[in-house]
């Protein structure tokens, strides 16, 4: 797998490999920490005008490749910081605090290191790794739609006597338009699942801004085309092995979602609790002359802190949970506990982002529905966010590992 090295262009159309900017090496979790929060409150200016507009984040995308952020995960023998999954979940959920687009673009890029630990030879490692710690960002071209279910395929990878080839069509591809490596999962010849890193800018690659959810606007997460496309041998991991081993992968995955949905609640809490300040009006029965000393609207600001307090302290437990499972040889065993800890917190953050941000206008009153104020994008991006899985099975599963001992079953969404 070569190192990308070369600049295309300041806004890349969607084939075109996107520029490449010098980043700044993360040493530890404080720096990591710091340098989150500094850039949350750039992105929290225009996080509103880029949700109205729907205008893709390619600066703000830039700025996070250029601080260091993108290889925070890199294990230290290669050269990264390797932070905890405590403080990979709190980076995740102080950005998403500000702009929750630009929490989960580089979601699936952290997804996908994960795969590389686990997976990758040493030789690819050292390459994806070099690449990644230098800027470059991992997209994703996993999900595809007309399947029977999320974890089925029709991607090949097949052999010809010209090499291999790829062909298949993508959706849900989260930042892939902005990436310069783009993951893709298919099936080779013998039915086996492989991860093929494609180079952004390789004939047969055609990546396409067609992702119109009314949430999450600017994530890009539309349609990956894969036309009879070459890849070299040596940019395919096989999945195989991977699969059938127990791993924390799925349940890292899940913890960065459910750190995007308690970034997504507390913006909504926030912008609930200036609006009540600073524009409501108070019920006419009420007898007050502020909204904020509403007796209702004071009990329910307590109760959504306290919901938010609860979930955000749950997900730094599992994140903990996660951080002692992963220092030991991980078994079925401890791969069912991570799942189950990163569930129930997943479980209280979606339920939060949900009732924050429809909250806000009960609390908030009839001016909050103006669309100069465009609040009604926490809602929007909380309902398409928490759709990624169902909350319903989060339930199920805790409810039947705790019950009749059941783990869950392992994949990315578990």
């Amino acid at each position: 797998m070569s190192s990308i090295a070369t600049i295309a262009t300041d806004v890349s159309p969607a084939d075109l490999l996107p520029r490449v900017l010098p980043a700044h090496r993360i040493s530890s979790d404080q720096e990591a920490l710091d340098i989150a929060r500094k850039l949350a409150a750039e992105f929290r200016v225009d996080a509103s005008v880029r949700d109205r507009e729907r205008r893709l984040p390619w600066k703000e995308i830039e700025q996070f490749s250029a601080s260091g952020l993108g290889g925070i995960s890199v294990p230290r023998e290669f050269g990264g910081a390797q932070v905890s999954y405590r403080t990979l979940a709190e980076v995740f959920r102080v950005l998403c605090s500000a702009d929750p687009a630009l929490g989960q673009i580089p979601q699936n890029h952290f997804g996908i290191l994960g795969v590389v630990a686990h997976s990758a030879d040493n030789a690819q490692k050292a390459r994806i790794y070099a690449d990644v710690l230098n800027g470059l960002r991992i997209g994703n071209a996993s999900p595809e739609r007309g399947t029977k279910n999320i974890l089925e395929m029709k991607a090949r990878l097949a052999e010809t006597p010209n090499g291999y080839r790829l062909n298949g069509k993508k959706f849900y591809s989260t930042g892939a338009l902005f990436a310069h490596w783009v993951p893709v999962k298919a099936l080779d010849d013998q039915g086996q699942a492989v991860l093929v890193f494609v180079k952004r800018g390789t004939p047969g690659l055609t990546i396409v801004d067609d992702w119109s959810a009314f949430g999450q606007r600017t994530t890009a997460s539309g349609t990956v085309l894969l036309e009879n496309l070459p890849v070299a041998v040596e940019n395919v991991l096989p999945l195989q092995k991977f699969a059938e081993q127990a791993s924390i992968q799925g349940p890292v995955s899940q913890l960065i979602q459910a750190a995007i949905d308690a970034g997504i609640a507390e913006a909504a809490i926030d912008d609930t609790i200036q609006f009540v300040r600073t524009r409501s009006r108070p019920w006419a029965d009420s007898g007050v002359e502020r909204a904020s000393d509403d007796p209702y609207v004071i009990r329910d600001i307590g109760d959504l802190k306290i919901r938010l307090h609860a979930a955000n302290a749950l997900l730094a437990k599992a994140a903990g949970a996660l951080d002692q499972i992963a220092t030991a040889v991980i078994d079925a065993d401890a791969s069912a506990r991570a799942s189950i800890a990163v569930a129930k917190a997943k479980v209280l953050t979606t339920e939060i982002a949900l009732l924050a941000s429809e909250k806000l206008f009960e609390l908030a009153g009839s001016a909050s529905t103006l669309a100069e104020h465009n609040l009604d994008r926490h809602w929007r991006n909380a309902r398409t966010h928490t759709l990624h899985d169902p909350v319903r099975w989060k339930l199920h599963a805790i409810g039947n590992y705790l019950l009749n001992g059941v783990a869950p079953a392992r994949h990315s969404w578990n």
